[in-house]
């Protein structure tokens, strides 16, 4: 924290981007766990119908049923790469109010619509397509939403980051908790939808009154104060060497330009970490790690909990735990070779996990049988996963100029987006090779 800052009291600053990072992500996870529902929707032309025949193993799946989950990827993974690359570029065209809370509201109706449509009964066609229409509205607002959190976060003390990778932690952990819930529950598929909707609607209303409290925060408004005189001193030493050298300077845009390029040039390596991270951790999880089979009681009642529990809540839960150690602990420091060199070694966990009961299997062989193998596994991928993007994401802002950090934030946001897509297009070489 810099010398004469205000304190930032009761950690109100930090629980309001805890907050922002927990609206940001658990929208699309709750999308996510609810894929059983959109799926039954896609069976027959009426809802009643599609819900009563959810549970036959023996139909056949019907095209629109087959292809959803990839059409789902690419139409969630595009808008995010996208949205987060003109993020980087316009947020000082378009003010940060207008960026967090239209995304906000935008996202928010989008629940509003999903929860009604669970009472509407559609054709699947007209479904799948306004399904896929809202899943390319809310990536592509979550991705202007991410990239003007962690901007935003760039202008506080490194540690401001890690709230946000906790609260976006949090959210899977959320969604993972309530697919078990629903498991045990045995409630209907149409019931535990609408719960999941409503809930996330929820949710990002609390995070629209979070974001209006913000600027009432002293701490907040100190940094935003100083980041503006930055700003307007850069402008002016700008104008003032334009003006001495018009004849051969280029116009604003190119020095935009230039500062984009410069700012790159300071993150480039926390930039690419974060991507290599987010690669490998979305290319093996839940590609692979969804598949596995527990060798212990084939048939039982852990058959049915062994992925909900060992993969989704046990990822979500380490995850969690390692974005939010950040807070207490950053270690090794920016500067320091051991951190990429940490994130390098995290290939390891690809073949580990093909070597697991991953089924079915054509030419590898089941080296690691035991379940405890894929938890110790998983514990380790999931928690090393958490803390060194925090790590990465924390520290990118920090490595320029205090008026830079807003960009260089927005930046490290596109390249952990650019991880994502990457790892969702690798996904598929991994289940070939096992």
């Amino acid at each position: 924290m810099d010398i004469g800052s205000p304190r930032d009291k009761c950690f109100g600053v930090w629980l309001i981007f805890f907050m922002l990072g927990l609206g940001t992500l658990l929208p699309w996870n709750f999308f996510m766990t609810a894929t059983v529902y959109f799926t039954s929707r896609l069976k027959d032309s009426s809802l009643v119908d599609s819900i009563a025949n959810q549970t036959a193993a023996d139909e056949p799946r019907g095209f629109l049923e087959a292809k959803f989950n990839n059409v789902m990827t690419m139409c969630a993974m595009l808008p995010l790469l996208i949205f987060t690359c003109l993020n980087s570029f316009l947020h000082s065209l378009v003010s940060q109010r207008l960026r967090v809370m239209g995304s906000l509201f935008i996202i928010m109706s989008v629940f509003i619509v999903t929860a009604v449509l669970v009472k509407v009964p559609l054709e699947p066609l007209p479904f799948f397509i306004v399904t896929m229409v809202k899943i390319v509205i809310i990536n592509s607002f979550g991705a202007v939403l991410q990239g003007s959190l962690f901007g935003m976060a760039g202008l506080l003390p490194a540690s401001y980051t890690t709230p946000i990778m906790s609260g976006q932690g949090l959210a899977g952990t959320f969604a993972a908790f309530s697919m078990i819930c629903a498991i045990t529950s045995g409630s209907e598929l149409q019931d535990a939808a609408f719960g999941y909707f409503i809930t996330a609607c929820f949710v990002i209303f609390l995070s629209i009154l979070s974001y209006i409290m913000l600027p009432k925060q002293e701490f907040f408004q100190f940094y935003q104060d100083r980041n503006r005189k930055q700003k307007k001193d850069e402008d002016n030493s700008v104008n003032l060497m334009n003006k001495e050298v018009h004849a051969e300077s280029g116009d604003q845009n190119k020095h935009q330009d230039v500062s984009m390029i410069k700012i790159f040039k300071k993150i480039w390596l926390l930039a690419l970490s974060v991507c290599f991270t987010f690669t490998v951790t979305i290319g093996t999880f839940p590609a692979i790690t969804a598949d596995t089979k527990s060798t212990l009681a084939e048939g039982g009642s852990w058959d049915q909990y062994f992925i909900p529990v060992s993969c989704f809540l046990l990822f979500n839960l380490c995850d969690w735990t390692g974005r939010s150690l950040t807070a207490f602990c950053m270690w090794p420091q920016k500067d320091s070779v051991l951190l990429p060199a940490s994130i390098v070694c995290r290939l390891v966990f690809v073949p580990l996990f093909m070597l697991c009961n991953v089924q079915p299997r054509l030419n590898l062989p089941v080296f690691f049988h035991h379940d405890a193998w894929f938890i110790v596994f998983m514990v380790l991928f999931a928690f090393s996963n958490g803390y060194l993007a925090s790590l990465c994401m924390c520290y990118g802002p920090k490595n320029v100029l205090p008026h830079e950090a807003e960009t260089a934030g927005s930046i490290m946001a596109f390249f952990l987006s650019l991880g994502l897509a990457l790892g969702a297009a690798s996904s598929f070489i991994p289940a070939v090779l096992v």
